[in-house]
């Protein structure tokens, strides 16, 4: 580092730099001790290069702080699924259904009331819900698991000895979701209110 070295420097890139020196003086001691040759070799005139054996100086690793984004909590992550359920609700009393003890009710209410709920959930499912068979085969056909198959897909149940492919009968087709249409929940709204209160005035 020369004398010269600094003519090249504007006037606010030097005062930026005595900012900085300023305060990594203050809290550094290391820094602060690197600096003085420099200082008293300027002060008396002489300074052309560093003091032999003076330190180096350095540019210290700050400490970076890695602020992790706050989880949201449960009722806003899983708000799409309990919007679902307020849909159920809604269309099909779905909730109402399932809190309710059946045992205490005839065949019949069951029933009738099962019907009422069929209907709204169906509706639900098949406005937001594009579904499809995982098997395309009807449920008792003889089929063939490949080898590779994907187990998230095809779940097998019975004698499972061996290795594929295998050959069963179709217990059931599955179903995947094709295309999900949610609609976007108003962060204004509170997604643990699955259906208000209700109440009549007189």
């Amino acid at each position: 580092m020369t004398a010269d070295s600094s003519a090249s420097l504007s006037f606010f890139a030097r005062f930026w730099l005595a900012w900085l020196c300023f305060w990594r003086c203050l809290v550094s001691r290391d820094f602060a001790q690197a600096v003085l040759p420099a200082s008293r070799a300027y002060d008396s005139g002489t300074l052309k290069e560093l003091p032999a054996g003076a330190p180096a100086l350095q540019k210290e690793a700050l400490p970076v702080t890695v602020v992790a984004p706050a989880a949201p909590p449960p009722e806003k992550e899983h708000a799409s699924a309990l919007g679902l359920l307020g849909m159920l609700q809604r269309e099909g009393r779905f909730l109402d259904f399932v809190q309710e003890n059946v045992a205490a009710f005839p065949d019949a209410d069951v029933g009738a009331a099962a019907r009422i709920v069929h209907e709204g959930c169906r509706k639900v499912v098949h406005q937001y819900l594009t579904l499809q068979p995982v098997l395309p085969e009807g449920e008792g056909a003889r089929v063939t698991v490949p080898a590779g198959f994907d187990a998230q897909r095809i779940r097998l149940t019975g004698n499972v000895a061996g290795e594929p492919p295998f050959a069963g009968t179709l217990r059931h087709h599955g179903w995947v979701t094709t295309e999900v249409k949610f609609p976007a929940v108003s962060p204004a709204m509170d997604p643990r209110v699955l259906a208000p209160a209700e109440v009549e005035l007189a």
